[in-house]
């Protein structure tokens, strides 16, 4: 599927997104290959944090209201305890940071991407 989010006053469409049901959100990418995995959606995830234990990749993780709108982002490292949203969201898409959705993640996180290799 995809879905449409909207950061910084645009429109940004993210494809191959992989909707999970309630307990798909304690699996996540854990145990997920980088370059064949889906972006993952969780929806009414409202106030929950995230870890990313066993997960052996960065990923960019997105914090959105009911309206698509990106309320927060954030790079996450391999094996991160603790992540949480400053603000109140009712979903979280995870972006693996692999060449499937570079365009995406460079749009999103800025330039730093496009000079240093990360792949």
């Amino acid at each position: 599927m995809e879905i449409k989010v909207k950061i910084g006053g645009k429109d940004l469409i993210i494809n191959n997104v992989k909707k999970l049901p309630p307990f798909g959100k304690f699996i996540g990418l854990m145990f997920q290959n980088r370059e064949k995995s889906q972006a993952l959606l969780f929806e009414d995830s409202k106030n929950t944090s995230i870890h990313s234990f066993f997960v052996f990749f960065n990923f960019l993780i997105l914090w959105l209201n009911d309206k698509n709108e990106v309320l927060d982002y954030k790079v996450v490292k391999p094996f991160s305890i603790y992540e949480k949203s400053p603000t109140g969201f009712t979903k979280i898409i995870e972006i693996q940071i692999n060449r499937r959705y570079h365009k995406i993640v460079t749009f999103i996180v800025g330039e730093r991407f496009k000079k240093k290799k990360i792949l």
